[in-house]
């Protein structure tokens, strides 16, 4: 009869164990990008937040870049070539900082960097992706407009040939990393279907003021795209790709960062909750004493780690070729609805301190609200999943 090993402590930091799926080159990825969030950002960020920008964003680029944080899971053009799984814990530690450190880097390398390596010339790749993944070069991703948000296919930006250039036109909204940005890839709708163009911002016509006045992803650049009459050379377009499965490729790699990244800012929520819960006395003992503060804790442990461990299994699948879209769907309508939920929870735990940004909980809860329709509504990865489970198109 064999004897049975010892059983490792239980840690409540990793209940479920997930730790012992990552091997060392995952842990070692997760841990620069934590030490460097935890130097970088955290200190600054509810400042940055409270005054409703990111300074210093194209040093903070460039760290990311140094770190190779920036079109991680590319491979060649200075790019890490790391794994999904690898790029998805990045995305988990930047979001425990904040959200808007993490759309930062989604839309450098999973939109503007990915369709570039994904549908670019060797010529647009060799000019714009080295200097991007160094942080150099900012990029943004101009798709969502002003009165087309899930529904790109009706976007009325337009470009159209005029002898051998291309001339577009066009408004884009809720842009991240407009204002800064280097280069932009924006989709057109042409002729010959919807295209997506490199775009020089110092290009003649374009502009991006930013968007004020916003009550989530503070700490982050957020702007309008304007095209007026912007003329490009022939070799701007994309050539590899025409139609809507070009965006939505990228966004599905966008998708798939923000199934971990939401986990992210749940975990910074629910480890602000356990520590606010041994320390803060009421009744004369610790609130974390008490039967119903535990269940919420123990509830929140739930859903954190199964929505960590979902994403695992997407960044599996990814690695191996296999995931499809409805599952990145799955992923992100299962992970941002939680998190939402998780960091609501912890405003509980806290009572009036989850107010203040002396905590990130709030920080964190409003951020969501922004995850939570970008990159696609609840109700389209709803329907994404609904199609796919009935083989009904509910979107017409």
């Amino acid at each position: 009869m064999s004897v049975p090993a010892k059983l490792p402590p239980f840690d409540p930091a990793d209940p479920l164990g997930l730790d012992d799926l990552l091997d060392p080159e995952d842990l070692a990825v997760r841990d620069t990008v934590r030490s460097w969030a935890a130097d970088r950002v955290l200190p600054y960020v509810a400042e940055w937040y409270e005054r409703g920008e990111l300074p210093g964003i194209r040093e903070l680029a460039r760290e990311l870049g140094a770190i190779g944080a920036l079109g991680m899971s590319l491979d060649g053009y200075g790019c890490a070539g790391a794994s999904a799984v690898q790029y998805g814990l990045a995305c988990l530690e930047l979001e425990a900082a904040d959200s808007g450190i993490r759309s930062l880097v989604s839309v450098q390398g999973s939109l503007a960097m990915y369709a570039i390596h994904r549908f670019g010339s060797e010529t647009q790749k060799q000019t714009w992706l080295p200097r991007m993944a160094s942080g150099e070069v900012i990029g943004c991703f101009g798709l969502t407009e002003p009165d087309h948000g899930s529904d790109p296919a009706s976007m009325r930006t337009y470009a159209k040939r005029d002898g051998g250039d291309w001339v577009l036109d066009g408004r884009k909204m809720w842009i991240t990393n407009g204002s800064v940005a280097g280069v932009a890839v924006v989709w057109a709708q042409t002729e010959d279907g919807m295209r997506g163009f490199v775009v020089p911002t110092d290009t003649a016509g374009f502009s991006a003021p930013e968007i004020k006045h916003k009550w989530s992803l503070r700490a982050s650049v957020t702007s309008e795209l304007v095209l007026d009459d912007v003329r490009l050379p022939a070799d701007a377009a994309l050539p590899e790709v025409t139609g809507l499965k070009g965006p939505l490729s990228c966004l599905s790699h966008a998708r798939y960062g923000i199934v971990w990244g939401s986990m992210g800012a749940a975990r910074a929520c629910f480890e602000a909750a356990v520590e606010y819960a041994k320390t803060r006395e009421q009744f004369g003992k610790p609130i974390g004493a008490f039967q119903l503060t535990q269940a919420k804790l123990a509830d929140m442990a739930v859903e954190l780690h199964k929505g960590i461990l979902l994403a695992h299994h997407l960044g599996r699948r990814m690695d191996a070729g296999r995931l499809r879209p409805e599952q990145i769907s799955f992923g992100k309508l299962n992970n941002v609805r939680e998190a939402i939920e998780i960091c609501r929870t912890a405003r509980t735990i806290l009572g009036a301190n989850g107010i203040s940004l002396e905590y990130p909980v709030m920080r964190h809860a409003t951020n969501l609200e922004s995850v939570l329709t970008y990159e696609g509504t609840v109700e389209m990865h709803q329907l994404v999943l609904g199609k796919a489970l009935t083989g009904l198109d509910a979107f017409r």
